[in-house]
Formats: C-alpha cells, sequence, structure tokens
C-alpha cells in the first residue's frame, strides 16, 4: 500500500506534528519535532545556522510507502545526504546513500517522489536562502563565483543534481547526527560541519564547472541544463528517458539537448549512455554474484549477445573476462 499526498499536504501533516510535539531548545536554536502517526515514527531535528539558513536531521521509519506529488513552488538553495533508505524520485530515479542531493533556488518542477518503506530514511539536509548562499560563497567582490550562478535561479526552473557521495561526506554526516556537544557548543559544532558538509558536496561540482568555457555559443544556463541532464541521465541507467523526456525534464528543447551533448561532451545521448552503462556493468561483474545475463538485462539489453558485443567494444574485454578478472587486474572506469 502506498499513501500519496501532495507536498503541501505532507507539510500540513508536520506542521501540526509540531504544534503537538515539538521540543525547543533557544541556545542551539533547534526544535525536535515527531514524525506525523499516521506516516510512520521518527522525528525531523531542525537548527537555525543563520539567519535565512537551516540544518534538518531526518530519521524516518514509514509505515507504507510514502508517495509525494511536488507542486510548482519557489524553492531556497539545498544540499543533502542519505545516510541510509532510499526514494524514487520521477526526475533521478533512485536516490540512496550513494548520492548526495543539490538542488538550486527558483522554481520547481512539478514531479513526484516515492519514500520507502523497505528500511528507515536518515538524512542530513542544508537549506538556505539565496541571498545568505551568495554571502557564504561570495568573492573578494561580494559576488556569487561563476561556477555557482547556477544554483541561484530566481523565478526560472531551479538546476537539481544528485552527484556520488564519497566516504568523507557520509563521515561528516554522521558526525552531524551524533554530535557530542550540548548547547552553545552544539551550535558552534553544527555551523562548522555545515560549513565542511557543503564544501565537500560542492567542491567537485565546481572544479567540472570551473573548467575554461568551451567556444560553443551556447548560453550558460543553457550550459547547465546540459549539465543536470547528464547527472539525471546517470542516475536512470536501467530505465532511461527518451531524449525528448529528459529534454523535458531540464526545460530543453529535444535539438538544443542532443546539440549540447555534441559540443560539451563530444558525443550523442546515445553514446553518452551505452558508455556509462557499461561502466556501471563493469562494476557489477566485478563486485556482485549476478550473471553477465542478470547484469544485461538490468542495463537495458533483452539479448545478452548485444550485450556482450557492447560492453567489449566499450571496454575492451568481453564479459566473462571482467568478471573472472583473468586479463586485467583493473578494469577502466569511463567517466
Amino acid at each position: 500500500m502506498t499513501i500519496t499526498l501532495t507536498s503541501r499536504e505532507d507539510q500540513d501533516l508536520w506542521d501540526e506534528s509540531a504544534q503537538q510535539t515539538a521540543q525547543i531548545d533557544p541556545v542551539v536554536g533547534s526544535e525536535l519535532i515527531a514524525m506525523p502517526q499516521i506516516l510512520g515514527k521518527g522525528y525531523d531535528f531542525h537548527v537555525d545556522l543563520y539567519p535565512d539558513c537551516w540544518l534538518k536531521i531526518s530519521s524516518h521509519a514509514y509505515r507504507e510507502d510514502l508517495q509525494i506529488k511536488h507542486l510548482e513552488l519557489h524553492n531556497p538553495v539545498e544540499v543533502g545526504v542519505f545516510v541510509s533508505g532510499m526514494f524514487l524520485d520521477s526526475q533521478f530515479g533512485v536516490v540512496n546513500n550513494t548520492r548526495t542531493f543539490v538542488a538550486g533556488s527558483g522554481v520547481q518542477r512539478g514531479n513526484s517522489s516515492i519514500c520507502s518503506s523497505a528500511q528507515p530514511h536518515l538524512s542530513v539536509n542544508l537549506e538556505m536562502s539565496p541571498e545568505r548562499f551568495t554571502t557564504l560563497f561570495a568573492n573578494q567582490h561580494g559576488e556569487l563565483p561563476a561556477e555557482l550562478n547556477f544554483l541561484v535561479q530566481g523565478n526560472d526552473w531551479r538546476t537539481m543534481l544528485c552527484p556520488k557521495t564519497s566516504p568523507a561526506i557520509q563521515r561528516v554526516a554522521h558526525e552531524i547526527i551524533s554530535c557530542p556537544y550540548e548547547k552553545a557548543s552544539k551550535r558552534l559544532f553544527l555551523q562548522a560541519k555545515s560549513h565542511e558538509l557543503m564544501a565537500l558536496i560542492l567542491a567537485p561540482i565546481v572544479a567540472d564547472r570551473g573548467k575554461p568555457p568551451l567556444p560553443t555559443g551556447m548560453k550558460p544556463l543553457t550550459i547547465s541544463q546540459v549539465y543536470a541532464a547528464r547527472d539525471s541521465l546517470r542516475l536512470q541507467l536501467e530505465n532511461p528517458p527518451s531524449t525528448l523526456e529528459l529534454a523535458e525534464q531540464v526545460g530543453l528543447s529535444d535539438r538544443t539537448l542532443r546539440r549540447g551533448f555534441r559540443l560539451l561532451f563530444g558525443t550523442t545521448v546515445f553514446e553518452y549512455l551505452t558508455d556509462q552503462r557499461m561502466s556501471w556493468a563493469a562494476q557489477q561483474l566485478r563486485d556482485t554474484n549476478q550473471t553477465v545475463a542478470e547484469i544485461a538485462n538490468r542495463a537495458g539489453y533483452g539479448n545478452p549477445a548485444k550485450f556482450a558485443a557492447a560492453f567489449k567494444r566499450t571496454v575492451g574485454i568481453s564479459p566473462s573476462d571482467c568478471m573472472n578478472r583473468k586479463k586485467l587486474s583493473k578494469v577502466p572506469v569511463l567517466e
């Protein structure tokens, strides 16, 4: 069974629970709210780190799967980490403890997500106004670095990414959740760790987008949208959208998306998808006990022979050789 709510209905349930259960600590600037009983057991722990900057630690054990239909609303800048649990997003696919979540300010397209009841959810999330985000990352001229402009969109569609997490990110998330301090020291600790978490999450994004721009003739917003499409495609390898669907997800035309992939990544959308699928398949062959046929099917190939041919063409060895690790000690990972 699945409980279905709009994002506003979900927030109303939490607001009602806050009126009945909230535990407030004015020294830390925190509020502990019990999860609405109709949804399950757990809590949200909110901390006002700075004006217009909030930390939320969530521990949720859902009674049933929860589907939330998100409305088109203005949103703050958000970064988050899943420590455990999983949800399925209509834009990104499966999101779990292998991924972080980055979303800019602006208007979120209407989409839906399903929070799985299969295991408890534990996450750390930071939200801030675009003005606070700009203040935190401003250069010596008080301006937001060009590599981060895509996260402040005003009345435009917000950019949403879901990059890979890292052991360092998970470590800091655990330190935030298990903070050993109380009162004023706790607030100071959480402020410092939140800065560290943002730096770890955003550093690879800044490095990627800070590369010298190619003379593509594309607008900065269009480039950000193509990058968002690439990141979204990486998360939907088992059931990828069509090029038209992918373009609609990020607010581009099919033609502009195809052109953007060629100019920015030197490949087509289909070729990029194939490379990513083979990289994923190589990891599965090395690290799991699944058969070649099972992995081929999960990679979108109903015919194992076609999968084997595509795998060898891309990786350079056959799936069986990759599985047995007979010819190479390390299979190259495609980026």
